[in-house]
């Protein structure tokens, strides 16, 4: 499944380099593209546990930037 998310108070294009980086190293996840720029996550993962990790984007997320949040 592949779906696509928008952040907000995304700070920093080093802090979304990281969370791409940490986003794909979660097992299930095929390809993960942060963009800075235009604020969006692109995810594609496995359909039967997207939302298990969907759960796990999200606390990589918060461990990089505590103040970011994506708009599940």
């Amino acid at each position: 499944m592949k779906k696509k998310y928008e952040f907000s108070d995304l700070d920093c294009a080093n802090c979304a380099a990281k969370m791409e980086d940490g986003i794909k190293k979660i097992d299930g996840v095929q390809s993960a593209s942060v963009s800075f720029m235009a604020q969006k996550l692109i995810i594609e993962a496995d359909d039967d546990r997207f939302d298990e990790i969907m759960k796990e984007v999200v606390k990589v997320i918060k461990n990089v930037d505590p103040d970011c949040d994506l708009e599940v």
